[in-house]
């Protein structure tokens, strides 16, 4: 039985090697310290500064017009909300590279290039196609402002967010009765508890204003009636689940349409089921002219089927807005 004190042997292959794994080991990790501590160094050169987020604010408060919109690049460079002039919007959210930003016909891109992981990628992918640089890209620090004709951009004629005050707002079962809610001012109270109004959500990181809908259950629909609705091309529906909701499965689908209040014809639907996230858009088309419609939500079961909804009519493609 060897003695318990005796030093266990040593590959000699193991011993003859090991000073040089151990220097080379300990070269990489100086290698790496260095490298962190350089980029910690000259991360601030390529952040922005107050001053540069200023000098924007300057030019865009001279320039900038109704229909504009800041589209920030990265998303994540928000301080730029501090100082651009109030009542011009300003988009940055996780994934908006693919925001069609169909309101706005200009777009300014501010961004800070040389900041990492910034997504540049993404941003030729996404974002460029179909949109034109109207104008010379500026310099402001670390800073570039370029802007941008949308060819994605439609008129638009008429938004349920924004007539929400004028809709006709009640209850209606599979029967046809109907139980009217009331305006506060501020939003259509109805029984239940439930409501409608205009109120920002978000759906998948998109912030959204939109109809705040949720199906009171069973075959009851939550309606929102309005007497005009101007068509001139399209219309779009949207509908999607809000808060911690939408990635939830074992729920009944919500579900979303629109309909004409003369003839009761459904004009378009959609369900958004469980486990979907974010907001899906259905396109409809509908006779020219002003349409009295209904936009409804309904759900058998309306927990966790917190509803976020709009619905838009554009004009034609080309049109003047």
């Amino acid at each position: 039985m060897p003695s318990l004190d005796k030093p266990l042997a040593t590959s000699p292959s193991r011993a003859s090697g090991s000073g040089p794994w151990l220097r080379a080991e300990l070269a990489l990790l100086v290698f790496a310290a260095l490298a962190c501590l350089a980029f910690q160094l000259t991360l601030p050169l390529k952040e922005p500064t107050d001053e540069d987020y200023r000098r924007v604010a300057e030019l865009l408060a001279r320039e900038a017009r109704a229909g504009d919109v800041v589209f920030l690049f990265p998303w994540w460079t928000e301080r730029a909300r501090l100082f651009l002039p109030a009542g011009l919007p300003v988009v940055g959210y996780l994934h908006d590279e693919a925001d069609p930003l169909t309101a706005y016909p200009r777009i300014w891109l501010l961004s800070a290039p040389e900041l990492p992981r910034n997504g540049n990628a993404a941003l030729a992918r996404l974002f460029m196609p179909e949109r034109v640089a109207d104008g010379a890209l500026q310099r402001f620090g670390a800073l570039t402002l370029s802007r941008y004709r949308n060819g994605r951009s439609r008129p638009k004629l008429f938004s349920a967010v924004e007539a929400v005050a004028r809709a006709h707002v009640y209850l209606e079962g599979a029967d046809g009765v109907r139980t009217d809610c009331a305006f506060n001012g501020r939003w259509h109270e109805c029984p239940g508890g439930l409501r409608v109004g205009a109120e920002w959500h978000e759906l998948l990181f998109e912030p959204r204003l939109c109809l705040y809908m949720r199906p009171p259950g069973g075959s009851t629909r939550l309606v929102a009636e309005f007497p005009e609705v101007p068509v001139a091309s399209d219309l779009l529906l949207e509908g999607g689940i809000i808060w911690e909701h939408a990635p939830k499965t074992d729920v009944t689908p919500l579900e979303v349409g629109v309909d004409e209040v003369r003839t009761l014809n459904s004009i378009v639907t959609l369900s958004v089921p469980g486990g979907l996230e974010g907001m899906r858009h259905v396109n409809a088309s509908a006779a020219l002219g002003s349409h009295a419609l209904k936009l409804w939500t309904r759900s058998v079961r309306p927990d966790a089927r917190e509803a976020c909804v709009d619905l838009t009519s554009f004009a034609a493609t080309g049109a003047a807005p």
